[in-house]
Order: C-alpha cells, then structure tokens, then sequence
C-alpha cells in the first residue's frame, strides 16, 4: 500500500474510489477522474502505477473480495483526504467463458465473488465516507441483458450486477446518493484484443467499430462528477454501439 497522504494534501476538487485501476476501462476511468485534478483511490490486486495527469493517484492493493480488507484500506487513506468520497467506479471484473458443460463450482465462485460481491463490498465500505450528492456507477455488461454464447456465468452475474444497481438506488435515494450501472459492448481493452474476436465483433456492431476505453470511462465522470445526471438513479446505460437494438 502507498503511504497515507498527509493533512496538507487533502483533494480540493473531489476524491473517487475506482476499482480494477490498472488496465483497461478501470484505468481509463482513473485517468477520467485525475485529469479533471481529483484524487483517485485506485484500486486493485496488483494495484496501478504512476500516472501523469493533473490530480493524484493513490495506489492501493487489495481484494474487492474482501470487505475487511476494503475496510481497512479505506479507513487509512480517507480521513487524512478529508474524509469524503463523491464517487465510486466498481470497474474491476472478470470474464471467463463457461457453458452448461464446462462451468465448474470454482469458476463460479470466481465470477461472482468478484463480480458481484466485490461490488457489494466497495459499496458497503464506501457508504461511511459518501456525503449527499455523491454517486456510484457498477460496471455492468450487455451480456447482462442478452445472451453471449459461451458466457453463461459471466451472464448471469451482470444480471446480479444490475439489479443489485436497482435495489440499492432504492435503498440510498433517502441519503441523496445515486447508484447508477453501465453495460459495455466490445471495448478495445488488452483482454478483449487477445480473444483474437474483436475485428469480427466490430463489423457486426451498426457503429463499424468497438468501443475505446476512454468513451466508456467518460461516461462514469458524467454518471458522478460531471453532474449532468444528478436526477438519475437505478438505471443502467447500454454502451454498445447500437449492438444490441436489433
């Protein structure tokens, strides 16, 4: 874990807590944050290195799986930043294919431990630290509303992943904290490229071409920072390309 930040460096413009921070969408939604001169939390089981832009990046190692450990990370870096957290990107997920005939009791435990009870511990965790105003987004998948053919599991937990979104909106709407999800379609993230898959997806999506990680990543800055969605809670935004309106 980095060293804790001391009282004369407390965020001035806001502090986001983002998990799955040192690849892909979770990277890009860190970069979305710092440029904008937030703090990150950046989150991870290897957790991210130095990053250039305007604001600053916190590097923390932990498990999502693990809400005592969450716990702890949190109650060490926050209070010396002031104590407040605005926004939080459960970014971090994995996506191993499984069928009917493949899937084993390990591989699902995998996924929906991380998938699912990762981000029901970041925001349990979080919750102390979020004041009125403040906003979440859950990272959801397409494959979470349609059928991907050799995702079975994977699947299923984005289903969880929305709905979970839904009820928790419902339970801290009276606290003024909005919980919101995005479903990504293909994205040109490291992982994506080495199933060797995405040219071909990219010529079925209407759009011609699949999504790069910092289009994604702006839509979490405006789902909690970026304020433009500050009367939307419980939904979940589709980012596809127009993949899946036909």
């Amino acid at each position: 874990m980095s060293t804790p930040a001391t009282t004369n460096q407390v965020a001035s413009l806001g502090v986001a807590l983002v998990t799955g921070a040192s690849s892909g969408m979770g990277r890009s939604t860190a970069q979305a944050f710092l440029q904008k001169g937030w703090t990150v939390l950046g989150v991870d089981v290897a957790p991210p290195g130095p990053d250039s832009s305007h604001g600053r990046l916190i590097p923390i190692g932990v498990d999502v799986c693990d809400r005592a450990a969450v716990e702890a990370a949190l109650a060490e870096h926050l209070p010396p930043l002031g104590g407040c957290l605005q926004a939080v990107a459960n970014v971090a997920g994995v996506y191993p294919p499984s069928t009917l005939e493949t899937y084993t009791a390990e591989l699902f435990h995998k996924v929906f431990d991380i998938n699912v009870l990762g981000v029901l511990n970041i925001m349990a965790a979080s919750l102390p630290y979020m004041p009125e105003g403040s906003g979440i987004v859950n990272f959801a998948s397409v494959d979470g509303f349609v059928v991907s053919p050799g995702q079975l599991v994977y699947g299923a937990s984005k289903s969880a992943v929305i709905m979970i979104t839904k009820a928790t909106a419902l339970e801290l709407a009276p606290r003024k904290i909005r919980v919101n999800a995005i479903a990504p379609g293909w994205v040109a993230t490291p992982r994506n490229a080495a199933t060797g898959r995405m040219e071909a997806a990219a010529a079925g999506i209407p759009l011609g071409r699949v999504a790069q990680p910092e289009e994604i990543a702006h839509w979490v800055w405006l789902l909690t920072g970026g304020g433009a969605a500050s009367f939307m809670t419980g939904e979940t935004v589709t980012l596809s390309g127009g993949d899946v309106i036909r």
